[in-house]
């Protein structure tokens, strides 16, 4: 694209500037972190301490859940310091295969149908880690000419670095929880001032994360990701399988096992399989028991029925209750309040909601891309605190990392897709949209720097007014075609989160559910979940100030000071680009475009 027409920001709070006006100084320390070959891949830059760009590859290249070499976000990195790769001067990896190697031989050894299957694997792992060519083969450069240092870190020490280092604490318990990472699914740790001291880790083939995409699979959700989904239908269940369900996983010792009866044998694919294309698929995971104790499997897209709901309700509240079995193991360890963590299943807001009242810790901070995608700034972080040394200094405040266009960009766009449009000021653009949002239309936010993470929170947004009864089911129909049980969640003003909800921890990643207030019900039906609940972002002016400001006319119009917020999206990668953003609107029956100053209204066009 022309660089004229694409900005970005060197820190989250800096005016807006054009890229090429940056050159690197000197003095800076360019740290690259990558997260490649491994689901979501992405890739973050980080200057001085300050991760200044983060960016998933899906959103550049619109693959779910990429799991290639992150080539267009390593790109996009270089292009908001206005750096070359040669420029760099460390590059940090969130996987190292040579990480747990006993105890990957160890299980290797004890189950010989596998041995050869793991000696595969390694080759195969092997041939990604050559990281220079595969950057100088990306960018186009001479291998030779790139000075950096090389550095792995082990997943889930990069998972927990992502959460500590960008959270605001000296001290903290640190944990971190998945699928699996370098053969290990769960990590706990003390964090101290630059230092992350690993004190337990869970091994293979035991998994919480593998546990929960088994009874997800089992019900007929078979996708990479479609766990979450699968927490929204929890509710509906009743607890008639929670004791059988409890035999699958058992609490032990501060820790916890798999019943390994109820599933496959793990592969060496540690449970998925990355294709050529770089998509991911899962393996299959349960076993014939699964089927012996509870009957057949759901076919995906047939009818969901009271046992499917139950098998949910019951899986999320086991894996709860070993979470806080978990969590209480780590306070006795590191006695303190707050807790720093990261992991796909940290991404468990329910879970996260309950934690207060189910464990000693009193305040959390959980990455927003507490995905794989997050192992980048994990990475990159670790490396400038714990190995070079360095002082901490930076608090992660937002989650605005992203690109961002200028007006021309946007304009441009407009014009090439034969729209009409009017610009508008500040305050009567916010005026307009919320008036929008009041009168019942639904409105694509598309507005400042992407959000880094999977939760759209105020910029990819699409929004809408969340006290209209048939809110839910108008968006379902006109553009996001979810299925009938998954939630939308509610924005609200920190400020006013109290009055609302039951819980007046901050959650300004959209990262835990909260009881609404009986009194309050009414007033967010479009938001309200069957178990009286949302899945809320707490909005601060210092985060988002024109967002606050838009939830504040909404107030203003309705005396409600929430909207409701969903990914600006309809079955693909959250928009990045003004052009998709425009292709999205138009293709669905969005009413309103709000793109940076502009205005669009479906009715006039």
């Amino acid at each position: 694209m022309p660089p004229d027409l694409f900005v970005t920001t060197r820190t989250p709070n800096a005016p807006i500037h054009d890229f090429r006006e940056r050159k690197v100084s000197p003095q800076f320390m360019l740290i690259l972190g990558l997260n490649m070959f491994h689901a979501d891949a992405s890739a973050a830059i980080v200057q001085d301490g300050e991760v200044v760009f983060a960016i998933a590859e899906e959103r550049l290249n619109r693959i779910k859940h990429y799991a290639g070499f992150p080539s267009l976000a390593v790109k996009a990195c270089l292009d908001t310091v206005g750096a070359k790769i040669t420029d760099i001067d460390h590059v940090a990896v969130g996987q190292d295969s040579d990480a747990n190697l006993a105890k990957k031989v160890q299980y290797a050894l004890a189950n010989p149908a596998k041995v050869l299957n793991f000696i595969r694997l390694r080759q195969r792992k092997q041939a990604m880690r050559d990281v220079r060519t595969l950057l100088a083969k990306a960018l186009d450069v001479d291998a030779g000419q790139l000075r950096f240092q090389e550095h792995r870190l082990e997943h889930h020490i990069a998972h927990i670095a992502s959460a500590y280092y960008c959270s605001p604490w000296e001290k903290a318990a640190g944990f971190s929880y998945d699928g699996s990472g370098d053969f290990v699914s769960t990590m706990m740790a003390r964090c101290e001032g630059n230092e992350i001291t690993v004190l337990d880790r869970v091994f293979l083939p035991h998994s919480l994360g593998s546990f929960y995409t088994m009874i997800c699979e089992f019900i007929g959700y078979k996708k990479y990701g479609d766990e979450g989904k699968v927490m929204g239908l929890a509710p509906y269940g009743k607890p008639t399988y929670c004791q059988q369900v409890s035999e699958i996983v058992h609490l032990k010792n501060g820790t916890f096992q798999l019943n390994l009866d109820f599933f496959k044998p793990l592969g060496s694919n540690q449970g998925m399989q990355i294709q050529e294309d770089g998509t991911v698929k899962l393996a299959p995971h349960f076993s014939s028991r699964m089927k012996t104790m509870f009957g057949d499997p759901r076919e995906p897209s047939s009818e969901i029925t009271q046992r499917d709901m139950d098998l949910a309700f019951a899986m999320q509240h086991n894996f709860e209750e070993v979470f806080f079995h978990l969590a209480n193991s780590l306070h006795k360890q590191v006695p303190v309040e707050n807790l720093a963590m990261a992991g796909g299943c940290a991404l468990n807001s329910v879970a996260n909601g309950k934690l207060f009242a189910r464990t000693p810790f009193r305040k959390t901070w959980i990455q927003p891309a507490a995905g794989d995608e997050g192992l980048a700034i994990g990475a990159a972080l670790h490396t400038y605190h714990s190995l070079l040394r360095q002082p901490r200094r930076y608090v992660m405040k937002n989650s605005y990392l992203g690109l961002e266009f200028s007006d021309v960009r946007i304009e441009a766009d407009l014009k090439k897709a034969g729209l009409g449009y009017k610009k508008l000021e500040r305050e009567p653009l916010l005026n307009a949209v919320a008036e929008q949002i009041a009168a019942g239309n639904v409105v694509g936010w598309f507005q400042g720097r992407m959000e880094w993470g999977p939760r759209a929170l105020g910029n990819r947004s699409i929004v809408a007014h969340p006290g209209l009864p048939n809110m839910k089911d108008v968006l379902n129909a006109r553009i996001k075609q979810r299925e009938w049980f998954r939630p939308f969640a509610p924005s609200i003003l920190v400020e006013r989160q109290s009055e609302y909800f039951e819980h007046d921890h901050p959650s300004p990643f959209m990262l835990h559910v909260y009881k609404i207030r009986p009194g309050k019900r009414a007033q967010l039906c479009a938001v309200n979940h069957v178990d009286d609940t949302g899945r809320l972002q707490s909005v601060s002016y210092e985060e988002n100030p024109l967002y606050y400001d838009l939830i504040r006319a909404f107030e203003r119009k309705t005396g409600i000071p929430v909207i409701l917020n969903t990914s600006f999206n309809e079955n693909e990668p959250i928009v990045c680009t003004p052009d998709q953003a425009i292709d999205c609107f138009k293709r669905t029956r969005m009413g309103v475009l709000a793109i940076g100053p502009f205005l669009v209204l479906k009715t006039e066009n």
